[in-house]
């Protein structure tokens, strides 16, 4: 049952530059507090669902194109529930449960831990501060990062897709893959992530097989409030 949904996912998200990874809600809850537990049983089929480099010009410019009179606030985020609301059409004898990166509870606190999600999905792994042996920042606050094995930093987590009346009790977990296997290159990636982030050094800690394009680069680049302009849209 797994493989079909993926394959269904895969053929509806893939042209549109997005990335679903399968997970079993027990591998994310198990890692966390229960404050932060999705409130499915351990079995539920879920996908986390991240944007390549490619979704800037697969899915964002023609949904702009088509739907700029509709366009409110940010463009990417309706963009992305335009089109994980149309992939719940994909599944009309199924109950589908979508979360955005973007949603926060009453608490204040995120629907959901993205980079949690990527990583025991196996969509790229998330190197954190307990994932360096000699730590160099004392008292600092030090946040971790995800890199994905082919984009390194050059993607986004942006949602997940969650099925429970599907149970997966004997699906299989995939490791991420630890593209950043040195101890010298971790400090280095959360030196640069957690004090130098807006150059966008840590993007390129290992190397990409694709990135974004100066006009992505430059979109995401700009203050949220004057990106409308970018696309050609008024404020």
């Amino acid at each position: 049952m797994e493989r079909r949904v993926a394959e269904r996912l895969c053929g509806a998200l893939g042209p549109l530059g997005l990335e679903a990874h399968a997970f079993k809600v027990g591998w994310y809850n198990a890692v966390l507090q229960p404050a932060f537990h999705l409130p499915y049983p351990d079995d539920t089929l879920a996908f986390v669902v991240l944007s390549t480099p490619s979704m800037f010009d697969k899915a964002l410019k023609p949904f702009v194109n088509k739907e700029r009179q509709k366009i409110i606030r940010d463009p990417v985020d309706q963009c992305i529930s335009h089109h994980l609301s149309r992939v719940k059409e994909k599944f009309p004898d199924q109950r589908v449960d979508v979360m955005f990166d973007y949603e926060m509870l009453p608490s204040r606190k995120p629907r959901f831990l993205a980079q949690t999600a990527a990583h025991v999905a196996g969509a790229a792994y998330y190197y954190q501060r307990k994932d360096v042996k000699l730590d160099p920042w004392g008292k600092k606050k030090i946040f971790g990062v995800c890199i994905h094995p082919k984009y390194g930093g050059w993607f986004a987590i942006r949602g997940l897709l969650l099925f429970p009346d599907i149970q997966v009790p004997f699906l299989e977990q995939l490791s991420p893959v630890d593209c950043v296997s040195t101890e010298e290159k971790r400090i280095e990636l959360l030196e640069q992530f957690n004090f130098h982030w807006q150059d966008g050094r840590y993007r390129d800690i290992i190397e990409v097989k694709e990135r974004y394009s100066e006009e992505q680069k430059a979109y995401f680049a700009t203050p949220p409030a004057e990106r409308l302009r970018l696309l050609g849209l008024s404020q």
